[in-house]
């Protein structure tokens, strides 16, 4: 990187012409900074494109098999990525929730059953809905569901946290001692393999509770 010209140095081009004026190249070596003893940061810039290439999300081990990536290197890379697709990404049809109303839409079909769903929508760092399941089929107002059934597809989604909804036929929002029961369960099975449960709604066809706002969670 000495040999380059000082204008012609990502970070300086950056400052001169904005990061659109770079190749995708120069955009790796702006975050790397710089390359090790072994390996200019242009020729370890070069292999981490390389990877772009391949149209696939990269993986963390992918990169720090690159000679002159080490684990700190390749974490920044990956972040960098990960916050343009959350805040930049041209994908507007991923549902991503922030509050209890956000669900809504995704469990609409709920309100109208006349036996009781058990769902659980699985989230990931970003809030966004990586998986919408039925996990369980009551009877008219009882169903019932294990932790295990919940978290097992939350584990494959490799979510970050999980929001579990289910309906009343019988119109009421109040919950009953079942529901915080398993309420609790889930909490606690959560904090074991690292899965945050969130909330825990409960729709009718009039209106809607959280279990977090209610102080349940």
């Amino acid at each position: 990187m000495k040999d380059i010209p000082a204008l012609d140095r990502p970070r300086e081009k950056i400052a001169r012409k904005g990061a659109v004026a770079l190749t995708d190249a120069e955009l790796v070596e702006a975050i790397l900074g710089r390359g090790t003893r072994q390996r200019d940061v242009r020729e370890i810039a070069r292999d981490i494109c390389g990877l772009l290439k391949d149209r696939e999300p990269m993986r963390y081990e992918e990169i720090c098999a690159i000679e002159g990536i080490g684990p700190t290197k390749a974490s920044q890379i990956l972040a960098c990525f990960e916050i343009g697709r959350r805040y930049y990404s041209k994908d507007h049809d991923t549902a991503r929730v922030t509050r209890p109303d956000d669900i809504l839409p995704l469990v609409a079909h709920l309100r109208d059953k006349r036996q009781e769903h058990f769902c659980c929508i699985t989230l990931n760092g970003a809030g966004e809905v990586l998986g919408n399941r039925i996990i369980t089929i009551g009877l008219l107002n009882h169903s019932l569901v294990h932790p295990r059934e919940v978290f097992a597809d939350a584990i494959l989604d490799r979510a970050a946290s999980i929001i579990c909804v289910h309906n009343h036929p019988s119109g009421s929002l109040e919950p009953s001692s079942q529901d915080i029961a398993i309420t609790a369960q889930l909490k606690e099975a959560g904090a074991l393999v690292g899965i945050q449960l969130i909330d825990h709604l409960i729709v009718t066809k009039t209106g809607h509770l959280s279990m977090r706002e209610r102080g349940l969670v």
